[in-house]
């Protein structure tokens, strides 16, 4: 057996050596050669694509397009004031004295006050696992709200599929969900949301990626990437000068000029900003940002119409409010006062570019009779007047259901519709 391995071994050896005379193996010591001397060149937007680093709330702040989006929504959002209102039959009454509203709309009784708690929740909302507040009640009577940061935030739940159940720990305390208002989106548990960070991970990466090559491009005075060709072998010396020099250039602005000598050339390994047309694809990707979001471009970047100003608030605006409130109303408000009591953003502010429009439709509805002045007070969220009778279309006649009287005011007379009716039957008898 030793003899048998010794002669493997042995025509091994053989067949390399052999191999090496005629060139068959000599690709590893090429290779390493070719590396060697290869000038170390590279292609910044290449390797900054490629590259798989995570995108966090920090860098993805510094995308202009997504900070302006977030904070003009969350701006918006949390300069509406929240109120509180009571059904009462077919009334609707605003609730004034309610300390609930005060906590939600002035001093929260944490270092926040209302609009910097609601701000951190929308933006916790959209760049994290979601917006906490924590409800400190005292004998089951609302005294303060206080944000937490979703980073002091974990879980603990169950893993039944159907009867969900959960707790939330905040610094190894543990406390039960309905202790905290919850502001999510697309949540499939009910207290843990998805980010526009998580959701949208390769977008957003993409464009760091290129504000990185192009902050490269501004450190380097735009001088391109590239390497020498030589048209004859340079010693050790040669090329540690070249390397110096280039070095230099791109370091800084002082030295601007590099010597080549006859037999150099310089080839280029990267494209300019022009030539990656890194402006128009920053306006894409603005574009792409807005999308995500749901806000028009022209909102964020100016000249926005009236219509946009209606899209941003039906598709944008109006979803988080109901969201909010749903939230707001799920863990404020007691379970008996949940039938009775709601709380609502008040949008006039927001709507008020509409309101010609709105008070116009209503004219026509009113002069119509389709609607009457109580029923349109009702849909503004005003007191309504307790106006009992209906406009028939004579502008001068009033027509009262309950009795059945007809009033004219112009000759001071009353008529019972019912009575005009019987006359009627025994006549025709």
């Amino acid at each position: 057996k030793r003899k048998v391995c010794n002669l493997i071994f042995l025509g091994y050896k053989l067949i390399i050596r052999g191999g090496e005379k005629v060139g068959l193996f000599n690709w590893k010591k090429e290779k390493r050669e070719k590396v060697d001397n290869e000038p170390d060149v590279s292609s910044d937007i290449l390797r900054m694509l490629l590259s798989d680093e995570e995108v966090s709330r920090r860098t993805a702040l510094n995308i202009p397009a997504l900070s302006a989006c977030i904070n003009m929504i969350a701006d918006t959002v949390s300069s509406l004031k929240i109120k509180l209102y009571k059904k009462d039959g077919d009334k609707v009454e605003e609730i004034v004295d309610d300390i609930r509203t005060t906590l939600l709309n002035d001093d929260t009784g944490d270092t926040l006050d209302a609009s910097q708690m609601k701000k951190a929740l929308i933006m916790d909302m959209f760049l994290s696992k979601g917006g906490y507040v924590y409800i400190n009640r005292v004998n089951n009577e609302v005294k303060s709200l206080h944000y937490v940061e979703p980073e002091k935030i974990s879980f603990m739940y169950n893993t039944d599929p159907i009867f969900k159940d959960y707790k939330i720990l905040v610094n190894g305390a543990s406390y039960e969900g309905w202790q905290f208002i919850k502001i999510l989106r697309n949540t499939q548990n009910g207290y843990c949301g998805q980010s526009i960070i998580a959701e949208t991970p390769e977008l957003l990466g993409i464009i760091l990626s290129t504000q990185k090559f192009e902050k490269n491009l501004v450190q380097t005075g735009g001088n391109k990437k590239g390497f020498i060709q030589s048209a004859i072998r340079l010693s050790a010396e040669a090329m540690e000068a070249l390397k110096r020099a280039f070095r230099n250039l791109y370091s800084n602005n002082t030295e601007n000029v590099v010597v080549l000598n006859d037999g150099l050339s310089f080839k280029e390994a990267s494209n300019s900003s022009v030539e990656l047309q890194l402006n128009e694809n920053k306006e894409t990707n603005n574009r792409d940002i807005c999308k995500i979001f749901l806000v028009p471009p022209s909102i964020i970047n100016g000249g926005a119409t009236e219509e946009d100003k209606k899209r941003f608030y039906e598709v944008c605006i109006y979803p988080i409010l109901a969201r909010f409130v749903t939230a707001i109303n799920s863990v404020l408000l007691q379970e008996d006062e949940k039938n009775v009591m709601f709380f609502a953003f008040d949008d006039t502010d927001l709507t008020k570019t509409d309101i010609e429009k709105r008070f116009a439709a209503y004219k026509v509805a009113l002069d119509s009779g389709f609607m009457q002045l109580d029923e349109v007070r009702k849909k503004e969220r005003l007191p309504e007047f307790g106006l009992d009778f209906i406009k028939l279309g004579l502008q001068d006649v009033l027509y009262y259901p309950e009795s059945g009287q007809v009033y004219t005011p112009n000759t001071d007379k009353y008529t019972n519709i019912n009575d005009t009716k019987k006359g009627d039957e025994t006549n025709a008898d």
